[in-house]
């Protein structure tokens, strides 16, 4: 069962996919893909061109997810 992000709902999370990492709409494609692959240089257009299942809102969601993931806390 896909259990979704508080904040970003097209973020999900299950752990009989893709280890639990976090995925694209219950996609088995993980955020960190996504991210590999704009490190790797491919535009937007491109990663939605090879992955015709993805929209250009969950390229946003997994940005916008990782960022607050990553940032530092300060305690």
């Amino acid at each position: 069962m896909d259990v979704h992000h508080f904040r970003y709902d097209r973020i999900t999370f299950n752990p009989e996919k893709c280890f639990g990492k976090a995925c694209i709409r219950g996609l088995r494609m993980p955020v960190s893909s996504l991210l590999s692959s704009l490190a790797a240089g491919m535009s937007e257009r491109e990663i939605l061109q090879e992955w015709p299942q993805l929209e250009p809102e969950d390229m946003r969601q997994a940005l916008a997810y990782t960022s607050e993931a990553m940032a530092e806390r300060v305690v």
